[in-house]
């Protein structure tokens, strides 16, 4: 399989660097990258549409920025080529770019390419129906240098209880009036310091008792491996908006 990587400098693009230099059916060939000058093996550019002329790849994967959505959309819908957005962070309209794109290409879009938070977030919609009267909080973590707050993942989360509390409100911070919690709320906390990982807690506090889902990240090379197989999922699918839902039931 020949895949494009669009941040292939930062944290994760090396991580998936790594797990393709070790793999005999992967191969890049193709980065792309705003920040240049770090020396690869194949040939890294600030645009996909540099890397040459139609479609070179059976996958770009991006782990860059949400800012870089209306260009790899472009190059996906132009190019054919089938694309695995694993970044977080992104606006409405750069959602709808995504939506739109997709009609054209398959497309395959999560803020986190981890199984085992795609198998929490599940359990907390179960726990959220079942858990009828009990109040929620997400709290996430994560290093120093992450951008966004709070994270995609904690929003994954919050939107799948939605679904089934559907007349939840986010609240992000508390400090700003003085009142009693408000019984459809789910607080999101972000926690931002050193080199964490990624870890999320969803706690589920009733009368007496408390009730936690958690879910700790010990390295990014989960998050790596999850988009490969995000990758090998989407490669020669027709267009359509897929997720890790599709890929996890596809295995059932």
């Amino acid at each position: 399989m020949k895949i494009i990587i669009s941040g292939i400098n930062g944290r994760m693009g090396r991580a998936i660097e790594e797990i393709c230099s070790q793999s005999e059916d992967v191969v890049i060939v193709g980065g792309v990258d705003v920040n240049l000058g770090t020396p690869h093996k194949f040939p890294t550019v600030s645009s996909p549409f540099e890397l040459g002329e139609g479609k070179i790849a059976d996958v770009l994967v991006d782990f860059s920025h949400h800012s870089a959505c209306a260009l790899l959309c472009d190059y996906a819908v132009k190019t054919g080529t089938p694309t695995v957005f694993a970044t977080t962070g992104h606006t409405p309209e750069e959602l709808e770019m995504i939506s739109e794109a997709s009609k054209k290409v398959a497309v395959f879009r999560s803020a986190n390419m981890s199984v085992g938070v795609n198998l929490i977030i599940e359990l907390a919609k179960q726990a959220a129906g079942i858990l009828s009267d009990f109040d929620i909080e997400i709290v996430e973590q994560h290093h120093n240098k992450k951008l966004d707050a709070p994270s995609g993942t904690a929003l994954m989360i919050a939107d799948g209880i939605k679904s089934v509390r559907q007349d939840s409100e986010y609240v992000y911070d508390r400090t700003k009036e003085r009142k009693q919690r408000a019984e459809n709320e789910i607080g999101i906390h972000s926690v931002r310091g050193g080199t964490i990982v990624g870890e999320h807690e969803v706690i589920f506090a009733g009368n007496n008792e408390v009730v936690k889902i958690s879910h700790s990240a010990s390295s990014r090379e989960i998050f790596a491996s999850g988009a490969i197989r995000a990758a090998r999922f989407i490669a020669g699918k027709e267009s359509g908006l897929y997720n890790m839902a599709d890929l996890i039931a596809m295995q059932n």
